[in-house]
């Protein structure tokens, strides 16, 4: 559990929706959250790694934790995938605290496999939960943060779609996806005094849990990770972007990995050539020349992060 022995109150009376919130990483940050004087209503369909059945308990648990420790909360097991329920979600945030300040977009299932194995529904099933849930809250929020000229967004992305990740096309994808719709949020809402982030957090949570273990090299590598890379190392930089303290900061990816945070580029022109009536031949001599060696290397996260 968080500590909130250190504690400064800089959520103080804001009221803040975690989705995802029951297990993990959504967990700390509800957890953290209050500590730090939030209200939070956590939102947790209580699924399985998947996407498949339905627990309140997991929700439930974690606001009954936040409330044994003296702060407020409430439970939500609304399936966020769902329109309807990201709406009833908001709705009955404001029902129970009076406003909404802050949205964290962090629910997610996982559905892995190599790309030319994966079917339709592991597909959609991802898309639907990592990407269209994230729209979904973030819309139905949107309306209140416009009408009270202040709000804030952090959603979850995942470095398995900004660098890449062997057999998670569908995830990749959704998690590409909410960096660029964290971003036109964030440009869309700006004149309202919205904000909105994205960030790919890092945790060994029940997903990485669920991979089997095949060697012994394999197992001490999850031991390592279970002590470098706990949920709750996630917790302080989500706090700190849904807080006043990061008023003037918007549109921006960030990552974690254990103790280490990172602020993310975005694309951006690498190489700009002109020329008069290109030909597929010039393309081929004179443009690959100046691009050959700044191509970015075919990588995957392990690669790039520490």
């Amino acid at each position: 559990m968080t500590d909130s022995n250190s504690t400064t109150g800089m959520m103080q009376d804001k009221v803040v929706v975690v989705t995802g919130g029951g297990r993990g990483i959504g967990r700390e940050i509800a957890l953290l959250m209050a500590a730090e004087g939030a209200k939070v209503m956590v939102n947790d369909l209580g699924a399985d790694l998947d996407g498949g059945g339905a627990d309140q308990g997991p929700a439930h648990e974690v606001a009954g934790e936040v409330k044994a420790a003296g702060g407020e909360a409430g439970y939500n097991t609304d399936d966020v995938s769902n329109g309807r329920g990201a709406e009833n979600l908001i709705a009955s945030t404001i029902s129970e605290f009076g406003r909404i300040d802050a949205v964290i977009n962090n629910a997610g299932i996982l559905r892995d496999t190599v790309f030319h194995k994966m079917d339709e529904a592991a597909w959609s099933t991802v898309i639907n939960v990592n990407l269209t849930g994230c729209y979904n809250v973030a819309r139905a929020a949107a309306t209140h943060f416009r009408e009270q000229e202040s709000g804030v967004f952090v959603h979850m992305t995942s470095v398995s779609g900004l660098i890449g990740n062997f057999g998670q096309a569908n995830y990749a994808a959704a998690k590409m996806g909410v960096a660029g719709l964290s971003r036109s949020i964030a440009i869309d809402l700006a004149r309202y005094n919205v904000r909105s982030n994205c960030m790919s957090p890092s945790g060994f949570t029940r997903m990485i849990g669920s991979i089997p273990i095949t060697s012994d090299e394999q197992a001490k590598e999850f031991e390592r990770l279970k002590e470098e890379m706990r949920p709750e190392m996630n917790a302080p930089l989500v706090v700190f972007l849904a807080s006043d303290a990061a008023k003037d900061i918007t549109g921006q990816i960030f990552a974690t990995s254990g103790n280490h945070y990172y602020l993310l580029n975005q694309p951006r022109p690498v190489v700009s050539e002109f020329r008069y009536n290109w030909t597929p031949e010039m393309v081929a001599d004179e443009f690959l020349s100046e691009i050959r060696d700044k191509l970015t290397p075919l990588e995957t996260l392990n690669d790039v992060l520490d």
